[in-house]
């Protein structure tokens, strides 16, 4: 299984946003991405490089649907030829081919735990799964990719749940917001699939339609 081993916080300057995905550091003053940066009169996020910008060319159609594309691909932790499987499997289903590609993407189990509250950001969630601290239907699962259907039940395993390193990881994210989509039972720790999220219950700002033109070219 592939996956990106390089700096996070490059990826954020990237694509000129916070994609949060340090956990609670991005929520606070240490995240690099909000420093101020002493070589650049440019106000903004700077891309990643040593020196300033001297040259920023003008953007293109083609341009903002592939970093759209990219910066959703970062978002989720997606490799992309992965990726590239996601939009084709949504594109044969029935329904609008950006929801569908939104729902597989939320409906990973390495998401759901993050959602869920059981870890700080995806990629922990998806290094906890790897290393068999979570169950699907009381069967232990390692595949971060998994997709789970409505009625699925995620649970911590037993060893996992009485570690002191989850209760204080379950004391950081206690105060996260859960989707409508998710029913947590902390004192379990559980977490049921009610349904299939709906495109409103992604809250981070995404243009799907971008993706569905890249790849309709």
């Amino acid at each position: 299984m592939s996956k990106y081993i390089g700096p996070v916080c490059k990826l954020c300057r990237r694509e000129g946003m916070q994609l949060y995905l340090k956990g609670q550091r991005c929520y606070s003053a240490k995240c690099p991405f909000l420093k101020p940066r002493r070589d650049s009169r440019s106000t903004g996020p700077r891309p990643p490089g040593r020196g300033p910008v001297k040259f920023r060319p003008r953007g293109s159609e083609y341009g903002s649907q592939l970093r759209e594309k990219q910066k959703v691909r970062r978002i989720y932790g997606v490799m992309e030829r992965q990726f590239k499987t996601y939009f084709q499997r949504a594109a044969r289903m029935e329904g609008v081919t950006g929801d569908n590609l939104l729902s597989q993407l939320e409906r990973r189990l390495d998401n759901v735990v993050y959602r869920a509250g059981f870890a700080v950001s995806r990629r922990q969630a998806r290094e906890l799964i790897a290393h068999r601290h979570f169950t699907v239907d009381g069967k232990v699962v390692n595949i971060p990719s998994y997709q789970l259907k409505p009625g699925q039940v995620v649970a911590a395993r037993e060893e996992t749940a009485s570690k002191d390193f989850f209760a204080a990881l379950r004391q950081v994210t206690s105060g996260r917001p859960v989707p409508r989509w998710l029913a947590v039972e902390p004192e379990a720790p559980r977490v049921t699939v009610v349904q299939a999220p709906a495109r409103e219950d992604v809250q981070e700002p995404i243009d799907e339609q971008q993706i569905v033109n890249f790849y309709s070219r």
